[in-house]
């Protein structure tokens, strides 16, 4: 079995994260860049299928030059190989333009399974998955805390918010999992030294027949018009017990209406 993993750098969630002034999009040249976590957990996920049943596991990521670190990283954990489209004129691509350019990316390829992470920490739009699946006119099966592969058919546990639902497809699929699924391993000294000679392929626009003009800030669907950073942190109320304290904190509760 042939999974292609989908692994993005993002701004490290622990760090301060800002937004450009000129375009409001996340100023990732001055941030602490890592793999995006939920990628984490397909990564150790499409790495447990295979040593069970046997195949490969490959990388794609799409990104600038820098994104290399995070590839690296991931080779690290267990993977064969991995593909790297980067192409200046993807900067500023919105969630519709990227779903795109991975979907060609992954045409170039042979696979039998898809995975990557619920969400990017970043965007948090939880939709790329679904937007890939439907321009490859595969099944979708997204949000998963568990999943099953018996020879030709894949059975996940949709996680919700009441539970979990089972949903199954046969054949070629695309998988999103949640950080519930399982733990990722913690890449090994012989790993860090192996993925340094790991094959990495570039792809370009070009090598995947998508136009420039096609993608990019100036041709997305959508804008972020302006921005401010985040007020800071009001200090709480006090309410001293003098023998009212307990009418005075239920007055506090009704007037911010959580009774």
């Amino acid at each position: 079995m042939n999974i292609v993993v989908l692994v993005k750098q993002v701004p490290d969630s622990g760090a301060e994260r800002t937004l450009k002034s000129d375009d409001w999009t996340v100023d990732r040249a001055s941030a602490s860049n890592v793999i995006n976590e939920m990628d984490e957990y397909a990564i150790e996920e499409a790495l447990r299928i295979t040593e069970a049943q046997g195949g490969e596991v490959t990388i794609l990521t799409v990104g600038p030059d820098r994104a290399t670190e995070s590839i690296r990283k991931a080779l690290s954990m267990g993977p064969n190989g991995a593909v790297h489209v980067v192409d200046d004129a993807i900067a500023g691509s919105d969630a519709v333009q990227t779903s795109a350019v991975i979907a060609a990316a992954l045409n170039t390829l042979e696979w039998d399974l898809v995975l990557a992470g619920a969400e990017a920490t970043d965007g948090r739009v939880q939709v790329v998955p679904h937007m890939i699946a439907e321009r490859l006119g595969v099944p979708a099966l997204t949000g998963a805390r568990k999943l099953t592969v018996d020879g030709d058919t894949r059975t996940i546990e949709r996680q919700t918010d009441e539970g979990y639902e089972v949903v199954q497809a046969t054949g070629k699929a695309v998988v999103s999992v949640w950080d519930t699924i399982n733990e990722p391993r913690y890449p090994s000294f012989k790993g860090i030294m192996a993925a340094k000679k790991k094959p990495v392929k570039s792809l370009s626009l070009a090598d995947l027949g998508v136009a420039a003009d096609a993608v990019g800030g100036a041709n997305a669907r959508t804008t972020v018009l302006a921005g401010q950073p985040r007020p800071p942190r009001q200090s709480g109320t006090r309410v001293p017990d003098e023998g009212e304290g307990g009418v005075r904190l239920v007055e506090f509760l009704a007037v911010e209406k959580f009774v």
